[in-house]
């Protein structure tokens, strides 16, 4: 089944009417994926208004480019949205790390609160984590961000990219898993 046969269904529509110019088209984009952006954003040092930011930038980013041609369709608008954001939210994280003023006292930091040092591990983790990910390249990638990220079952998985059933997915989730791990694990020596 080819790349542009999967999301016939809601993701086709979505398109078509980003193409016509409908904003509604927007909000139905920002509504589908509010939950999953601001999950992650939350879960990485952020607020809800730095979420809602993200996610409306994102948005924006599918609107442009699907009105200037430039958008190819490979996997679900959701997974496209999320992609940026994170991107984006990642890149402010490092943005953010290289300006804060760390002055190391022994084994102290004393620029600000205690919990400095680990938002910084968190944040190293996380841009680690990204880059292992970014290295699998699909369909790994698109499974473990639909799947963790998404919180999509296995069977919506499997229909969304082609695969023949949800165990064919569990077992190919399984193997990426394990191959993210090792890249992971070679990232943080």
């Amino acid at each position: 089944m080819s790349a542009s046969l999967i999301f016939l269904n809601s993701d086709s529509r979505v398109l078509e009417q980003i193409r016509k110019g409908n904003e509604q088209a927007l909000v139905t984009l920002f509504e589908k994926n509010r939950t999953p952006v601001t999950a992650f954003v939350v879960r990485n040092s952020g607020t809800r208004d730095d979420a809602e930011d993200l996610l409306q930038e994102a948005v924006i980013v599918l609107w442009e480019r699907v009105r200037s041609g430039q958008f190819h369709y490979s996997s679900a608008l959701s997974t496209f949205i999320f992609a940026t954001a994170r991107n984006k939210w990642l890149r402010l994280l490092a943005r953010k790390r290289k300006e804060l003023p760390m002055v190391h006292n022994g084994n102290e930091i004393a620029s600000g609160d205690a919990s400095s040092l680990e938002i910084v591990i968190e944040e190293e983790e996380t841009i680690k984590m990204r880059m292992a990910l970014d290295k699998l390249g699909d369909p790994c990638r698109t499974i473990l961000l639909l799947y963790y990220y998404d919180e999509c079952s296995m069977q919506e998985i499997a229909q969304r990219m082609g695969f023949a059933n949800a165990d064919s997915v569990k077992s190919k989730k399984y193997r990426c898993k394990k191959a993210l791990e090792r890249a992971f694990k070679l990232g943080r020596e």
